[in-house]
């Protein structure tokens, strides 16, 4: 039996060492919420906000993500392709995602604003159409990844090889173009 949970707000718990119950939430906001090390698997969340919450280093297995943001939120370490891909759509604001990996998963049409993603897996993740607004992606890996449409315009420290992705038709500074010849030792002056 699973409970249900709509429009609650959630502020300042520590879900550490006692676990968020099981269940399906609907237009929550959790706020400055601590999760980190803990258990967010086999939940389920529909339109609800995470707003400065650690989530570092959390279990999100099988859980769904249906329009759910994380804004100035701490995702360290998450490993996102655990979740239940049904559904599954996120929005980034402000969020350190570093260390985490989003291996193999759909993410067509995902927006990213001003996150950091030091270190982050998105080997063979189809990000057709997703934008990085202004983000760091420094030793980010893209490695069979599906990047066509993708704005990088304004996304700074990626290491991207054309050889290895589908890049058609995305987009990229002239101050990014480096990331994008890295690997043939050019100099961009």
């Amino acid at each position: 039996m699973r409970d249900f949970f709509a429009d609650k707000t959630f502020v300042k718990k520590d879900y550490r060492n006692q676990r968020l119950p099981k269940g399906d939430y609907e237009n929550c906001v959790f706020k400055d919420c601590l999760f980190q090390e803990g258990f967010l698997d086999n939940q389920h969340f529909v339109e609800c906000q995470f707003l400065h919450c650690d989530l570092t280093n959390t279990n999100i297995a099988h859980t769904q993500f249906n329009e759910v943001l994380f804004e100035g939120c701490k995702l360290v370490g998450i490993r996102f392709e655990t979740c239940d891909p049904l559904l599954s759509m996120f929005q980034f604001k402000g969020c350190n995602l570093s260390l985490s990996s989003f291996y193999e998963m759909e993410l067509s049409n995902a927006v990213f604003y001003d996150c950091k993603f030091h270190n982050v897996d998105w080997s063979l993740t189809n990000l057709t159409q997703a934008e990085f607004s202004n983000c760091d992606l420094k030793n980010a890996i893209f490695e069979g990844s599906i990047l066509e449409g993708a704005d990088f315009t304004s996304a700074f420290n990626y290491t991207i090889d054309p050889a290895k992705n589908k890049i058609k038709k995305s987009k990229y500074s002239k101050e990014g173009l480096k990331g994008l010849l890295e690997k043939y030792e050019i100099v961009v002056m």
